[in-house]
């Protein structure tokens, strides 16, 4: 995933309380939307298209997802594989930077996965969010073929409780940089489940403004557990 100009510099009470909280969702909201329009921002990358067009490559026709389980207690992620794209890679908690932003995974760290830690852990119930780069400037990085994952395929995360959350992949969007919808992407789409977003840089390279014209967007639920 390739934010900033490429590594120069991704509800709930009465009254005045429910005003307030709500208040602080939407800034949260607002900050998570202005990073998912940072996130494709890039300095020299290897400016090539890298994930697919700017639509939705959704559910093919036919295929069966399982049923959601219940969420799980809450416990740090530590790792996530993706069996479809050979990955394995750790995950590391990232906050949000001065302007609101979620801070990226270090550029000189391609092969790390960031993990929104002051949000929902990966198997609880709401919406977890997983951030990982596409490229560096001279090679792909851990999330290069994140669009090339399908619908019914599997994300494993391995939590610190021993546990391992396993999501299926429901669907696989790409959002074009003006037209992010950040409730789309971090809101949950169904009340009660466990649900993951794994998020990269997509579309094509421009080269004129060295950014990336997109997000790709793989949305996932919790549908078992495993030790």
């Amino acid at each position: 995933m390739s934010h900033r100009k490429h590594r120069d510099d991704p509800e709930r009470a009465t009254g005045s309380g429910r005003l307030l909280m709500g208040l602080a969702w939407a800034m949260l909201l607002l900050g998570l939307w202005l990073w998912g329009r940072e996130v494709t921002d890039v300095r020299r990358g290897i400016s090539a298209p890298t994930t697919g067009d700017v639509a939705a490559v959704g559910r093919p026709l036919g295929v069966e997802l399982p049923p959601a389980v219940a969420p799980l207690a809450d416990a740090r992620p530590q790792r996530v594989d993706i069996p479809a794209l050979g990955v394995q890679a750790p995950v590391v908690a990232r906050g949000l930077d001065p302007r609101g932003a979620v801070d990226p995974p270090p550029y000189g760290q391609p092969g790390i996965v960031g993990w929104y830690g002051g949000g929902v852990r990966p198997g609880a119930a709401g919406t977890a969010l997983l951030v990982g780069h596409v490229d560096t400037e001279t090679r792909p990085a851990v999330f290069y073929h994140l669009s090339e994952v399908r619908p019914g395929e599997t994300v494993r995360v391995v939590r610190d409780d021993g546990t391992v959350a396993e999501f299926t992949v429901e669907d696989v969007e790409v959002f074009a940089r003006d037209r992010f919808d950040a409730q789309r992407v971090y809101g949950t789409r169904q009340s009660g489940r466990s649900e993951l977003r794994l998020i990269t840089c997509g579309g094509s390279f421009d080269r004129t403004s060295r950014t990336y014209t997109a997000n790709v967007v793989v949305s996932a639920y919790l549908s078992g557990t495993d030790r």
